[in-house]
């Protein structure tokens, strides 16, 4: 008689694999191996980070082998029989009475994946702590159950504070007083969380397991942390907590941090102060008297602007603003720096967005070598003025006649003489005469003087000759004396 199709493939779905296989470590593996190995495939293949086609199933094929690896009993029956101790219909049951089926019974045998509370995976992983180490929770806050990946140790929650700092202080470094109200172990019950006199009852609604199992479709058996006691499996009587942390272990202290600040911090960074932050509560874990450690007190850097300076890295900017007169010239400005005032000199034609740098005058390095320090980078702006007295456009309109810019505007009409040559049988203008330019001013008669420019006007001054004679103001040459 032909066998049934459908019953055929599902019992060849259903097959039991190597589990030493599937976690790919020897059989010879140790208990730590085989958790190590465990751990990194249900990292790599859990449905929540792994989207492939697949994965699902690697998943639950590396859940299946560990929980066989780690429960002694399974691996011990597998090493004998190998998959006849587990595939359905086999007639073996290693687990001694697990129902029929065999251990992996699911729903219909009553005791599937071991029940998750009596040995196997369930009794040696937490989800919660398994894929909240994926999200970089592996601390064990709150007394979690012991998970194989983690230290059977309590550890209290960080701290986290923001202070603010000078723009000097963070270039000097400074002390901060940090004001923090950390919980710290309860002085009444010493941390255990109990009345004297009072001890924990196992917790009824998991039976002390910490942990509650839901049967689902197809066999499948799921667990949550049990609501009633935490996941703790134990649980304070009804009116047994400490009157003073009301069962907690911890109570709030304020408190005051001094937190030495380097010098070269910038603004957004964090400081870690170890051991600053809060007790565990011991008073909610299964076993108070477990080893704990404080968490930790993180310290955000908030550096406020400065007026003068900013920075790049370990760099330090300052714009220096000098007067156009010292930029066309040359000269020594004095600039500013975390140490005090520096003279600096400025090259002849120094122009808008040019820059010096003054090597070893900016910020300390942080982790660098002992003593390094950043450049002051100095940005020259030349400061133009926006306003002229007369004196300051004569000159300014003399230097663009000198240069020969013909672009600049003129309203002093400095060097502006009579473009067109004058006829000698034409009579001298009041603008052509020498007289005319008498109250020009000093530094109109100056420039003229020195560029020769009016040197070819007439005065209208004319000296009577002693012989009765008018003249143009020019007088003969004398003879020498003597005898000639």
């Amino acid at each position: 008689m032909d066998s049934d199709p459908v019953y055929a493939a599902k019992a060849a779905r259903h097959a039991t694999k190597n589990p030493y296989t599937v976690l790919g470590v020897d059989k010879n593996a140790s208990a730590a191996e085989i958790k190590k190995a465990y751990y990194s495939l249900a990292k790599r293949y859990h449905p929540d980070t792994n989207k492939e086609t697949g994965a699902k199933d690697r998943f639950a094929e590396a859940q299946t082998a560990y929980e066989m690896l780690s429960d002694p009993k399974k691996k011990e029956a597998w090493d004998q029989y190998g998959a006849a101790a587990f595939d359905q219909g086999a007639g073996f049951d290693p687990s001694g009475g697990a129902g029929p089926g065999g251990p992996f019974a699911g729903a219909a045998g009553g005791a599937g994946f071991g029940g998750f509370g009596g040995g196997g995976f369930g009794a040696d992983i937490n989800f919660e702590d398994l894929f909240g180490a994926f999200g970089g929770g592996a601390r064990r806050g709150r007394g979690s159950r012991q998970s194989p990946f983690q230290e059977e140790i309590l550890v209290g929650e960080n701290i986290e504070v923001q202070t603010n700092i000078t723009f000097m202080d963070a270039a000097k470094g400074t002390t901060k007083d940090i004001y923090v109200t950390p919980l710290v172990q309860c002085k009444t019950c010493s941390g255990v969380g109990l009345k004297k006199g009072q001890s924990r009852t196992s917790c009824k609604k998991c039976g002390g397991t910490g942990t509650r199992v839901h049967f689902m479709q197809a066999g499948f058996q799921m667990a949550s942390t049990c609501d009633a006691c935490g996941g703790q499996g134990v649980v304070i009587p009804r009116g047994g907590e400490c009157n003073t942390c009301n069962g907690n272990g911890v109570v709030r202290e304020r408190k005051t941090v001094s937190v030495d600040i380097p010098g070269g911090v910038e603004d957004g960074m964090r400081l870690r102060i170890s051991g600053e932050g809060d007790a565990p509560p011991t008073g909610t874990a299964a076993n108070p008297n477990a080893r704990s450690s404080r968490g930790d007190l993180y310290v955000f850097i908030r550096v406020s602007p400065d007026t003068k300076f900013s920075r790049s890295g370990a760099d330090v900017l300052y714009t220096a603003s000098i007067p156009f007169t010292t930029a066309a010239l040359g000269g020594e400005v004095t600039v500013p720096t975390l140490d005090g005032e520096v003279k600096v000199k400025v090259a002849t034609g120094t122009g808008t967005g040019d820059k010096i740098t003054l090597s070893g005058m900016g910020m300390r390095k942080l982790g660098g070598r002992r003593g390094a320090s950043g450049d002051l980078r100095v940005e020259f702006k030349v400061a133009m003025p926006k306003y002229l007295s007369s004196n300051q456009r004569t000159i300014l309109e003399m230097l663009a006649d000198e240069i020969g810019d013909k672009t600049a505007k003129r309203i002093m009409n400095v060097g502006k003489a009579s473009s067109s040559p004058t006829s000698t049988d034409a009579p001298p203008t009041t603008s052509n005469t020498a007289e005319a330019h008498q109250n020009e001013g000093f530094l109109k008669a100056a420039w003229h003087r020195l560029t020769h420019q009016h040197d070819h006007l007439t005065s209208d001054k004319k000296t009577q000759d002693p012989k009765g004679g008018e003249t143009n103001g020019e007088e003969e040459p004398k003879k020498a004396s003597g005898s000639g």
